[in-house]
């Protein structure tokens, strides 16, 4: 396997918090456009994984690289990579668009961009004509599309997303897993999944990394 495919290579991870390694020397290559899924039990290390691809956190020993590029120290907003998180994370002052167009502004990008970048975003997520509602007057199952609006708008090369679905009940998970394997044929990105619903994973996943106790 060539390296020039991987946009993402973790090499030799580690994570000690004190006397204890949440993650025990990991090594993981991701190719590019894959949709691989974490999955393992609560407190295996799946999420502190995560954390240190998105630079969140850094590891105690070991390289990660995205794109062939170290970026092992590098802080979170200069990585091409976001994230969705099981909570959602909006900002509840702002509407729909504001809240897909932050990263947008924090760049200067040009108004018309915006305008045009967050509109499809939002149509990528079903979420068209909500762009003026106050993010409160969503369903959570909104708010999740919002949020991945949110990441995806930015155009990142490799979207994270933490057990995103998790809040939601059973038959709006369905139709959003359905709804995220589309995203992902569609966006051509490649994501990176953590949950610990097993049948979630076979649903969505190209390749399923199983973890239990720090190691692969």
């Amino acid at each position: 396997m060539g390296g020039a495919e991987n946009i993402i290579t973790v090499s030799r991870i580690s994570k000690y918090f004190g006397e204890k390694a949440v993650l025990d020397d990991i090594n993981l290559e991701i190719r590019k456009g894959e949709f691989v899924t974490i999955l393992g039990p609560s407190g295996c290390g799946k999420t502190t994984l995560l954390r240190l691809i998105a630079g969140f956190q850094t590891p105690t020993e070991g390289v990660i690289k995205i794109g062939g590029k170290d970026i092992t120290q590098t802080p979170p907003h200069k990585r091409n990579v976001n994230t969705v998180f099981q909570k959602y994370a909006l900002f509840p002052h702002l509407n729909v668009f504001n809240n897909v167009a932050f990263g947008l502004k924090l760049k200067k990008q040009p108004s018309a961009v915006i305008e045009k970048k967050v509109k499809q975003a939002l149509k990528t997520v079903g979420m068209t004509d909500y762009e003026y509602r106050d993010v409160d007057s969503l369903s959570g199952g909104q708010q999740q599309r919002v949020a991945i609006a949110r990441a995806i708008v930015n155009e990142p090369e490799v979207l994270l997303l933490d057990e995103p679905l998790a809040a939601l009940d059973l038959k709006m998970r369905k139709d959003m897993q359905m709804e995220l394997k589309e995203m992902h044929r569609s966006l051509g990105i490649t994501f990176l999944y953590v949950t610990h619903d097993q049948e979630e994973a076979l649903t969505l996943s190209d390749r399923i990394v199983v973890m239990s106790e720090g190691r692969i």
